[in-house]
């Protein structure tokens, strides 16, 4: 198998042992919730100042992929607490970064060789399906007794409905949230299988797809202004 064929994120897109990275929170899923209502006072996601970074391997964790994706989206607050939350995630925004990929060992393919492989009807079919979303379903406080995280100061347990392709499950993970009058700030390194997508390279049971982790890394900094 050539070594740039088939990583996945989102996007969305998220580490356990067949290649993940302990340095994230692996999601608790389930199936699709009520979205939270809308309410109180409205943050807009400052698109200068948020990214989304995804990270991918090979299976034993090898020759990671990582890049970048680009959302646009909104927060309310309501006492000083998340209310709601809904982002929308260009998928034609992803983006590999040249670091990850070393031409010299995959026969000269490039990122931007390998941006295309995730783009077409291999991964993601941007043409059909040009954007992912996530809707907050619910926040809760973080309970350090019985909740873990990596982020040592996690503040709040986020669930929502991440949709990729049409389809949706609903995830949950820890987070760092930071409030002040005119900025709300939300950290999160969590992990996603992208099979609870449907996302396989070939059909399900394929070779090429089972050279690749089924872990994706995702990690949010989202900044959303009043």
């Amino acid at each position: 198998m050539r070594k740039l064929s088939a990583l996945t994120i989102v996007a969305a897109l998220a580490l356990a042992a067949c290649g993940g990275n302990s340095n994230t929170d692996k999601v608790q899923t389930s199936t699709a919730q009520e979205v939270a209502t809308e309410k109180g006072t409205v943050f807009q996601l400052d698109r200068a100042n948020s990214s989304i970074k995804w990270k991918a391997y090979h299976k034993g964790g090898f020759d990671p992929r990582f890049g970048t994706l680009e959302s646009e989206g909104i927060l309310t607050l309501e006492n000083d607490v998340i209310a709601s939350g809904k982002f929308t995630i260009d998928m034609n925004s992803l983006r590999t970064d040249d670091a990850a990929v070393d031409v010299a060992k995959t026969d000269g393919k490039t990122a931007a060789d390998l941006d295309g492989h995730l783009k077409n009807e291999d991964f993601f079919e941007v043409e059909k399906y040009p954007t992912s979303k996530l809707e907050i379903t619910s926040v809760r406080s973080f309970d350090p007794a019985k909740d873990q995280s990596v982020l040592a100061d996690a503040t709040n347990v986020i669930s929502g409905n991440l949709t990729i392709k049409e389809k949706t499950v609903n995830i949950s993970f820890p987070a760092k949230v930071s409030i002040n009058e005119n900025e709300v700030i939300v950290q999160s390194k969590f992990t996603i299988n992208r099979q609870d997508w449907g996302l396989t390279y070939g059909t399900d049971g394929d070779p090429k797809d089972w050279m690749i982790s089924q872990e994706v890394d995702l990690e949010f900094d989202i900044t959303a202004k009043k």
